[in-house]
């Protein structure tokens, strides 16, 4: 007698295949716009930024554990310090994050509306995106993430309100739930993926491929101005003067949050006409 052969939609090995390829792509569409609509969610402020940065907390105690652990004082010593140290500047931009997450979501929470606005959203894990989730967690808000299943680096941070967990596979899915709830980008000094995800959101504002207005807030000059130096571009003639005021720079949480604020206030606190409900609002392409 043989087994009983599964259904192809409950058949593990099928799902897996190369040819189901497009049935998980669907489900990485479908199943987070199921969730969305459950807990209310219209739309979102999004946060980018390193996933190696750490509290300040968290990098006072590593560079106190690193002096009580070492009497020799050698080149090993020296390079460990120095990158401890480095890691102590840098939890400031952690702690900005925290502060202006959670001003956002005391902020949205005060809003009149029967949806939840401009949730506090995350790519779900360590650095930047923790600390993101944890302010908008410490002022009683609701905020997402959107982790990415990576070998390193990307297991989720635990501020993340429950259901609003997503996992994805595909980068492509999960750049398609960042841009399209996104009303506004909050970018803290990163690495690559914070500069794949910056320059995806503002091709698609410089192309006017959304119909909406996306307000994009580079965080901290003195690390962009060392790292990015997109001038050139213009003088060269592969952008407009136009296209560099795209970015807005900020450098304090005071001037982030008063800034995202007034975009916010101006561009997108009358939600678009609902289709369907309006929760999520995912933004029109345009043609």
């Amino acid at each position: 007698m043989t087994d009983e052969q599964p259904l192809a939609y409950l058949d593990p090995q099928f799902l897996d295949s190369d040819e189901a390829r497009p049935i998980r792509i669907l489900a990485e569409y479908l199943e987070p716009l199921r969730r969305l609509k459950e807990q209310n969610i219209q739309d979102t402020v999004v946060f980018f930024g390193s996933a190696r940065v750490h509290s300040r907390q968290h990098a006072t105690r590593a560079v106190a554990r690193l002096r009580q652990r070492n009497h020799r004082r050698g080149p090993e010593y020296a390079a460990a310090l120095k990158r401890t140290r480095k890691a102590l500047e840098w939890s400031r931009y952690y702690e900005d994050a925290r502060t202006i997450a959670r001003r956002l979501a005391e902020w949205s929470q005060s809003l009149e509306s029967p949806r939840h606005r401009f949730v506090v959203c995350s790519g779900g894990g360590p650095g930047i995106m923790e600390a993101a989730n944890r302010g908008a967690h410490e002022a009683g808000g609701k905020s997402l993430g959107f982790n990415i299943r990576l070998p390193f680096e990307q297991g989720a941070n635990r501020y993340i309100t429950q259901g609003l967990h997503f996992e994805f596979h595909y980068f492509f899915m999960r750049k398609f739930w960042f841009a399209y709830l996104a009303k506004a980008l909050m970018i803290f000094p990163g690495g690559f993926g914070t500069l794949d995800e910056m320059f995806e959101i503002v091709t698609l504002a410089q192309t006017q491929k959304l119909s909406k207005q996306i307000g994009v807030f580079m965080y901290g000059r003195e690390y962009w101005d060392e790292v990015l130096d997109l001038e050139p571009l213009a003088d060269w003639g592969a952008v407009t003067e136009a296209d560099l005021d795209l970015l807005k720079w900020v450098d304090t949480p005071d001037e982030a949050f008063e800034q995202l604020r007034a975009h916010l206030m101006a561009y997108h606190l009358v939600p678009a006409a609902p289709e369907d409900g309006g929760a999520p609002e995912i933004a029109k392409t345009r043609g």
